[in-house]
């Protein structure tokens, strides 16, 4: 048996395709099938089985597709009740694989109601667990991703669906659909993978014994939900269509009634923007940041550079459903006016110190407990399109930006300059790095 695994970095989920004797089972699959099916493929892999382990609110599945492709057979959790053909997974009623692996169905609730993971037998020896969004490494799904009316129903099943699974034996491999970087995780997941015995030993939550302090604890800081994920459950119940080819037309003028998108690198976007776009520059978490920060699936104008790829950035968007790419603007024609300066540390920092300074901290709210900086006028990044600008910035004088990395204080700067502002956004350091420069000045 071999596990092969599939990180999705920028939405913190992994797919997997277990293979044995030449047959394939297909976990949580991401909508761009194509990579795993052409990793079956090079592997000369019968895919059998497509399981989900839920229906997935932060992304929509490319589950259906592959079955259709593929000829598998598509395996959801009973209780899922998709609008679309599958095999109803049951509690404990096994599923044959062929060549001596078998798949069990758990009833794991908590991440969902219906929330299944999948017990693995070789040979009929337990060998490896897929548990979705329940059991994850040092962490645990959460549970209020359908609203806090059930957050704490779901939060007690949970404590009961950790405790069920590691309860198997100690030597079975863990792999976990949520992960690092995932908004599904209710604490900081660490490692991709684990095993039964290393999470009875490290997972802080199987630590709780009580089910009402374990949901106190799940519940006590809960991670911000981003907006499309409203839009990720239904569409996995109805049903997905195919991703659609990636074809990107250049274009000379911006169309009508488009969100413009700038993904050009941050040093780009600093000289000038389109007036009214958003920059979100492309990395790993492009599709989740513009999922979040503009209206839903309404078209999208991209602007790149002359030689930048622009695939990456429309399949990350299609990863949520987003198929409304209308084209891509490569040459500005000197129109950017949107623009905002960019700076060290140490400029950072000395800027800071002048009288006139005013600071926002755009990240979360739990990033701000463990440290802030006094005075600072605080609001989360999605928060300044939900909220607007707060009334504290006073326009007239430079607005310093700092997150914790200088991503999101990149896209803040885009925001604050459409509005008149002038952005000066600290890059490659974040707050923590201000406030030990801060106290580091203070000494001296």
């Amino acid at each position: 048996m071999d596990v092969i695994s599939f990180r999705t970095p920028g939405l913190g989920d992994q797919t997997y395709l277990l293979t044995h004797e030449g047959k394939g089972v297909l976990v949580d699959p991401q909508r761009d099938i194509d990579r795993f099916l052409r990793v079956a493929a090079e592997r000369d892999v019968e895919l059998r089985l497509v399981l989900e382990t839920h229906l997935h609110n932060d992304y929509v599945s490319g589950g259906e597709q592959a079955a259709l492709r593929t000829g598998a057979e598509l395996v959801l959790p009973a209780a899922a009740a998709p609008a679309y053909r599958h095999t109803p997974a049951f509690h404990l009623e096994d599923i044959d694989g062929g060549d001596g692996l078998t798949l069990r169905p758990v009833h794991t609730p908590g991440h969902t109601p219906e929330h299944t993971s999948y017990l693995v037998f070789v040979d009929g020896e337990p060998a490896a667990l897929f548990s979705g969004g329940s059991l994850l490494v040092a962490s645990a799904g959460r549970p209020d991703l359908l609203g806090p009316e059930r957050a704490r129903s779901l939060a007690r099943l949970q404590y009961g669906s950790l405790h069920r699974l590691a309860s198997l034996p100690p030597g079975i491999g863990l792999y976990p659909t949520h992960g690092e970087g995932s908004f599904c995780t209710a604490t900081g997941a660490g490692r991709l993978t684990s095993s039964i015995a290393a999470e009875r030993d490290g997972n802080p939550m199987l630590a709780i014994d009580d089910p009402e302090e374990f949901a106190d604890a799940l519940l006590a800081a809960p991670m911000p939900v981003p907006t499309f994920y409203q839009h990720m459950g239904p569409a996995n119940t109805l049903g997905v269509p195919p991703m659609p080819p990636v074809r990107v037309p250049v274009l000379d003028t911006v169309p009508q009634d488009t969100q413009v998108v700038d993904i050009r690198p941050r040093q780009a976007q600093a000289t000038g923007m389109l007036p009214g776009s958003i920059g979100i520059e492309l990395d790993v978490d492009f599709g989740s940041w513009a999922g979040w920060l503009l209206p839903y699936a309404e078209p999208i104008t991209l602007v790149a550079e002359a030689d930048q790829d622009v695939t990456e950035a429309v399949t990350q968007l299609a990863q949520i459903g987003i198929d409304t790419v209308r084209g891509v603007v490569r040459d500005l024609g000197g129109a950017a006016t949107q623009a905002y300066e960019l700076a060290e540390l140490d400029v950072f920092v000395e800027r800071l110190a002048q009288p006139d300074a005013q600071f926002l901290d755009v990240r979360m709210h739990s990033e701000r407990e463990r440290i802030r900086l006094p005075g600072a006028v605080e609001r989360f990044l999605p928060d300044l399109i939900k909220q607007g600008i707060p009334a504290e910035l006073d326009p007239e004088r430079p607005v310093l930006v700092a997150c914790a990395s200088g991503r999101r204080a990149n896209i803040a700067a885009g925001l604050l300059a459409r509005e008149g502002y002038r952005p000066l956004v600290l890059t490659g350091a974040g707050v923590p790095d201000v406030v030990a420069a801060l106290h580091q000045r203070q000494a001296a």
